[in-house]
């Protein structure tokens, strides 16, 4: 599933690509995945794209009166082509949901892997209108997630922490492994009881869950800092279809799977694959740049043997 700086980094390129420009073709690939009837997924044809915003692990793109709102689920995913497939995209068996394409070639295509269908797409006159969207607690990547707020929310709850962290009522977009990662780094059991914390653990709670993250955005849970890196260790986000959960093969054998992303707040640029925890080096997470990437066909393929990567600092 993508987590929150994936999905604001997403969010951050769609904004830059599609705001100014004409939609010229919307086609639903996948009729399970629209949640609304009226307005018609067609109605967005014809209008510009004026905002790109997000709000949790949604991604709302604004286009006047009219908004696409889009949330990937588990196995969502966003393609961006310069030059969008000429085909038309048609209901089948493929993991195609729905292409949209813009008046000068550009496009993405929102795929889902897997049998557990839980994408959804919503045509709306407001975001507001999606109801998981408007049940939406506090961002962690926002200005009002402050220790005043947190110490307000954890005070009005008998819950453990684990579960304040992970009801999306209450915060936010955060999930299970970002909520661990909170809790790990703040040195807290997610069974405590919520209104138990002491105020330096609700500071601690807070650093780990909305601190600064990837190279200075705010990012939850513990995503380690990024550098900036040279061009030629970054990729554009939403050019591939890898995500979280995918298996990574090193010269000489796999070594495990997808973990997350690193991002560059600069140009919003993947520079690094997380490695998650439990691969062949026990819970020592492992960033590895983007140059060592050489393919992501069947997973993610790498220039390096399981040696080199072994050898690479740890990423906390």
């Amino acid at each position: 599933m993508p987590e929150l700086p994936e999905v604001e980094a997403l969010t951050s390129v769609l904004s830059r690509r599609m705001i100014g420009r004409r939609i010229d073709r919307c086609e639903l690939a996948s009729f399970a995945a629209l949640r609304t009837v009226a307005p018609a997924l067609g109605d967005l044809v014809g209008r510009t794209v004026v905002e790109v915003r997000r709000r949790g692990k949604f991604v709302c793109v604004g286009c006047g009166h009219l908004w696409l709102v889009l949330h990937l689920a588990r196995g969502g995913w966003v393609r961006w082509y310069d030059e969008v497939p000429a085909g038309t995209a048609r209901p089948s068996r493929s993991p195609l949901a729905l292409r949209v394409g813009l008046d000068d070639g550009s496009g993405f295509d929102v795929t889902e892997m897997g049998t557990e269908k839980r994408l959804a797409l919503w045509v709306v006159g407001s975001p507001e209108e999606v109801g998981p969207l408007a049940a939406l607690g506090f961002d962690p990547l926002g200005p009002d997630f402050t220790t005043d707020r947190l110490s307000a929310l954890l005070a009005d709850t008998s819950a453990t922490l684990k579960t304040v962290l992970t009801t999306q009522s209450l915060i936010a977009g955060v999930g299970n492994a970002y909520s661990d990662e909170a809790l790990h780094r703040a040195g807290l059991s997610p069974y405590k009881r919520a209104d138990k914390l002491e105020p330096a653990e609700e500071t601690e709670l807070l650093e780990g869950a909305g601190g600064t993250g990837v190279g200075g955005m705010s990012a939850p849970m513990g995503i380690p800092h990024a550098s900036r890196t040279d061009v030629q260790d970054v990729v554009p986000v939403g050019e591939t279809e890898v995500g979280r959960g995918e298996h990574v093969h090193a010269l000489d054998g796999e070594i495990g799977q997808v973990q997350g992303f690193l991002v560059d707040p600069g140009d919003h640029r993947v520079t690094h694959v997380l490695l998650q925890e439990g691969h062949l080096w026990g819970r020592k997470e492992v960033a590895i740049p983007m140059s060592a990437v050489t393919g992501i066909e069947n997973g993610i393929r790498l220039s390096m043997t399981k040696k080199q990567i072994e050898d690479l600092p740890s990423a906390h």
